[in-house]
């Protein structure tokens, strides 16, 4: 695929960009709470609008009904970026209706203009062909060229995505460029021994990367909601844990295969329960008991991996050369559930090799619990597209660059 560098040496000076980034960023209220995916963006941004372009930035924001709803407005990512950039920011109401043409023909060379929500329109998420093309050419009616940047959307066949880079030059930002090749650090030049721990709430939404890492990684760590699926697999009490019970013989299934390839796969060997799911609002102590991950009370919830755990997951990414972690090891948004997923991170902070957080609440976990950014390999702004990618499926956003 072309590449943003590519895009500068030709000249864009004067040139409409289409910037399709990810400012999908979690809100309380107008608040933004973590703004990695904003932050990532601003190479790119910066770059064309250095340049002398007339940058318009476009993303999408939580999952609005294909109409506005304040609740999902850009303005606050608007306001972010701007302050980022260290320049003004103009912001557009609307997607593709006036105010987005006079924001974009108000745009001086070297400014940049957000535009509102793709999805306060349905052609952008629409499973209809038509209706997703008709908003594409709306959408590229804005602009002379496309940047594609917002990596957690590249595993979306929308119409910002998919079709809008059809119908304009099309190039693959910084951002892209370098979750790319990241993700064939993990996939087609791996240095060994490859780690890679997964954690999160439901055993389903990993089950096709497990079935292609199980051909893969030399140790696999479970941890997390999904992991008491796996314990109840292996026929132990779970309690009142988070359990997907249809997908028991599927895990069963991969239990077995891993011990046939030669994958150690590796469960916890206690856990952290209580009666009750914890207050994220309030924080209020929890009190958890740990208890052995085959002796967990009928009546009670495991919540975390327990201290053993943490020492053995620790153990086995100690000499890695290669890390790949998706999902927290518990609740760990509420402080007394949080130990498990600080220690998987310090492990990964301490390996030797590559280390790579997939995203999503790993990455926001990363953040909220303190860490520097900078003591991990890559940290991915796309946690499902980089699931998607290790599964081995063509991501359309990739592919729409690739053409």
């Amino acid at each position: 695929m072309k590449t943003i560098d590519e895009l500068l040496s030709e000249g864009v000076a004067g040139k409409r960009v289409f910037v399709r980034a990810d400012l999908n960023v979690p809100l309380d209220g107008t608040t933004i709470t973590d703004d990695g995916r904003i932050r990532a963006v601003v190479p790119t941004v910066k770059a064309l609008a250095d340049a002398g372009a007339r940058v318009i930035v476009a993303s999408h924001l939580g999952r609005p009904k294909g109409a506005p709803d304040p609740a999902f407005s850009l303005a606050p990512a608007s306001a972010r970026l701007g302050e980022l950039l260290g320049a003004d920011v103009s912001f557009a109401e609307d997607t593709v209706g006036p105010a987005a043409e006079a924001a974009v023909s108000g745009l001086a060379d070297g400014r940049v203009a957000v535009i509102e929500n793709l999805r306060f329109n349905a052609g952008e998420t629409s499973k209809d062909d038509a209706e997703r093309a008709a908003f594409a050419d709306r959408l590229a009616g804005l602009a002379d060229v496309y940047v594609g940047d917002g990596f957690g959307a590249v595993h979306r066949k929308h119409a910002s995505v998919f079709d809008l880079p059809k119908r304009l030059p099309h190039y693959a930002g910084y951002l892209i460029a370098t979750e790319v090749g990241v993700l064939k650090k993990l996939t087609d030049d791996v240095r060994r021994p490859y780690v890679v721990a997964l954690g999160g709430a439901k055993v389903s939404d990993k089950l096709a990367v497990i079935d292609q890492l199980l051909g893969k990684a030399d140790r696999l760590l479970i941890g997390g909601g999904m992991a008491y699926t796996f314990l109840k697999a292996k026929g132990y009490e779970v309690g009142i844990s988070l359990l997907q019970e249809d997908q028991i013989p599927a895990v069963q299934e991969y239990i077995e295969r891993a011990e046939k390839n030669g994958v150690e796969l590796v469960l916890p060997v206690d856990v952290l329960v209580a009666p009750e799911f914890p207050d994220l609002k309030t924080k209020a102590p929890a009190n958890p008991t740990t208890v052995a991950a085959d002796a967990i009370p009928a009546d009670q919830e495991g919540l975390d991996i327990g201290p053993e755990t943490r020492k053995l997951y620790a153990s086995k990414l100690a000499d890695a050369a290669t890390v790949f972690w998706n999902g927290p090891m518990g609740v760990f948004e509420h402080p007394d559930y949080a130990e498990g997923t600080k220690a998987v991170a310090q492990a990964l902070v301490d390996a030797p090799g590559f280390t790579v957080v997939g995203g999503g609440d790993s990455a926001a976990a990363v953040r909220t619990l303190g860490f520097d950014e900078n003591a991990f390999g890559h940290i991915s702004t796309g946690g499902g597209a980089s699931l998607e990618y290790l599964e081995g499926k063509t991501l359309p956003g990739l592919a729409a660059l690739e053409d």
